[in-house]
């Protein structure tokens, strides 16, 4: 459907249209994603050219408001993916239970070396996966996740974006009931931005999780690194009295 703009007004065109987008994005319409329609849905919108939704735009852009991505489209400044560290869900739950278009990629699921403060969990060896997360086809977080080696015969890359929550429960027969988890943040090696899409040193969040049964063992020790840019991590707390 068209929206009309005042033809005859002093005001240029582009103006009244990065206005009207101004208002918009501060009304919320463009979440969950924060992503908004391309060039030539809102030239089709407005019966504008795109040179001067593009003119629109670039003011939008110089305020602050918005940024272009190349070949992702134009997503608002400031809009945030929320991760609640009060709740136990998994990294990919969490994404789609936002509405996000979430996806999740395997990378990589094979036999390593036990860091020596989850030998006493795992063993000698266990198993590692390598997960990365997106949101509209772009990388948010890549996450890696250390398991018992009894997980090894799971094929990883079939089991697609089932969470491994989902699949520890499928194998143990036991539920994760339980998680300690720590954030801090870091500069990226090249091991870790590459998947991410940036270069080394980029600065990155870094979510520690270890998981456990009920009985006490560990389920699982994930390390997620996160592109800050537009993810937060979010714990909420009420006083009882």
């Amino acid at each position: 459907m068209r929206d009309s703009l005042v033809r005859d007004n002093a005001t240029a065109l582009y103006r009244q249209i990065a206005d009207r987008l101004r208002e918009e994005i501060a009304a919320g319409r463009f979440e969950p994603s924060g992503r908004l329609p391309s060039e030539s849905e809102i030239g089709i919108r407005f019966a504008v050219s795109r040179v001067t939704v593009r003119l629109a735009l670039d003011r939008l852009e110089a305020e602050g408001l918005i940024e272009r991505r190349k070949g992702k489209g134009t997503f608002t400044v400031g809009k945030r993916v929320r991760h609640p560290l009060d709740r136990l869900r998994s990294f990919h739950e969490s994404l789609r239970l936002q509405g996000l278009n979430a996806s999740m990629r395997h990378l990589s699921a094979g036999m390593t070396d036990t860091p020596p403060d989850l030998t006493g969990q795992f063993g000698p060896n266990c198993l590692e996966v390598r997960r990365l997360h997106l949101v509209d086809g772009e990388p948010v977080a890549l996450g890696r996740s250390l398991l018992s080696a009894e997980l090894a015969g799971v094929d990883w890359a079939a089991a697609g974006e089932k969470p491994v929550y989902a699949i520890l429960r499928e194998v143990t027969g036991q539920p994760v009931v339980g998680a300690d988890v720590e954030v801090k943040a870091e500069a990226a090696g090249a091991a870790v931005a590459e998947p991410l899409g940036g270069a080394a040193g980029m600065p990155v969040l870094v979510m520690i999780r270890r998981s456990f049964f009920a009985d006490g063992a560990c389920a699982d020790h994930a390390v997620f690194h996160v592109r800050p840019e537009r993810y937060s991590f979010v714990l909420s707390h009420r006083w009882e009295g």
